[in-house]
């Protein structure tokens, strides 16, 4: 009788918020299973709107679990720069190292994230919230998470969903921007990767010289910056290999997992349901449309003054979703010429674009920090 009472009893205290919650935790769910959208992060995080938004959850509060991880973790930062390691592991800067001008398209296809800045100002939203609203367009999970949670923004939970959803939609997103600013003749422009070797040593140097140099110029970016190129640096040092085995599989899938269940704390439904949500999901979009449609042009117009053609989709391939903007932009030149190959050049200017968000998230933090 007891256990039907309180089941009778959280039945009456279900707000139609909490609801709307759970379904859209479940929306979460079926992205990640049936379309495969980033199922590492988009299912736990699901399950976690669930979790957060039953009556009298357990999971969340003074003394829940979630509640405890969020302030272990995300609070303080530490689950996006424990990421920052793992991806710093996986990533193979070899491409950007053969053909540094790539970076240039990394810096391109960050406009998106001061373009909405400025749209999120414009639409009312406190400096702190526009920046961290902004930072979508990094395109950089762990980036967004770590920039709004030391701005402190009202929005964490929507910005969080908002930046892993169009990471997820890159494939969906990027490619009708592209069409839309490049013409067959340029889509079908050939760029050979010469094959350079890189030695080991330069290899080693480098990520050791771009924090130095980013701690320089943005200081607030070296947490960022410093633990991704730690990440690179046990990677190609040759004298760690299993430790870098164990970044980019154990440490990057069990934060991942922490991560994305630990998020669904800034999901309770009070905070979550507002018309600022809409709003912010809207302003992300602008900022992947932005970044993409700035990354072409800036290959459209390097083609102006280079001998050497640039296919200006490599420019697309800028923002720091690693690597399906270099998938993309990889299928679609085939699409137009089957012996177009453009994956080590769209990798370099994706890795590029990998160390421009963070930069450009330090940038943000030394504004509005």
């Amino acid at each position: 009788m007891e256990i039907i009472n309180t089941l009778f009893g959280n039945v009456a205290n279900t707000d139609w918020r909490m609801i709307v919650m759970w379904l859209i935790g479940g929306a979460l769910i079926f992205c990640a299973i049936k379309f495969d959208m980033e199922p590492t992060l988009l299912l736990p995080m699901g399950f976690g709107a669930i979790l957060v938004n039953l009556p009298m959850s357990g999971a969340i509060g003074e003394h829940g679990p979630i509640t405890v991880l969020l302030k272990a973790g995300i609070d303080n930062e530490l689950f996006p720069l424990l990421l920052f390691i793992g991806i710093g592991a996986m990533i193979d800067f070899g491409p950007l190292l053969r053909n540094p001008k790539l970076m240039l398209f990394g810096a391109a296809a960050q406009f998106g994230i001061f373009f909405t800045l400025c749209m999120a100002a414009l639409f009312g939203f406190e400096v702190h919230d526009a920046a961290s609203i902004a930072i979508i367009g990094a395109a950089d999970g762990p980036t967004s998470i770590f920039v709004a949670q030391t701005l402190n923004s009202n929005y964490i939970g929507a910005i969080i969903v908002a930046a892993y959803s169009y990471m997820a939609l890159v494939p969906i997103v990027q490619p009708p921007v592209i069409r839309l600013l490049t013409t067959k003749k340029e889509r079908m422009i050939r760029m050979e990767d010469k094959g350079v070797p890189v030695s080991k040593l330069t290899r080693i140097l480098f990520p050791i010289l771009v924090t130095v140099i980013t701690g320089l110029v943005a200081p607030q970016s070296v947490a960022l910056v410093g633990f991704l190129m730690f990440g690179n640096l046990i990677r190609e040092c040759g004298v760690l290999n299993s430790l870098s085995d164990t970044a980019q599989k154990v440490l990057a899938n069990l934060v991942t997992l922490l991560l994305g269940i630990t998020v669904a704390g800034h999901m309770k439904a009070e905070n979550f349901l507002r018309g600022e949500t809409l709003l912010i999901l809207a302003l992300g979009l602008v900022a992947f449309i932005v970044d993409t449609a700035g990354g072409v042009l800036f290959g459209k117009l390097m083609n102006l003054f280079s001998k050497e053609k640039i296919n200006p989709m490599i420019g697309a391939a800028g923002i720091s979703a690693f690597p399906m903007s270099s998938r993309v932009v990889h299928k679609m030149g085939l699409k137009d010429d089957p012996q177009n190959f453009l994956l080590m050049p769209a990798a370099g200017a994706n890795v590029a674009g990998q160390i421009a968000s963070v930069i450009a998230g330090g940038m943000i933090l030394n504004f509005f920090g």
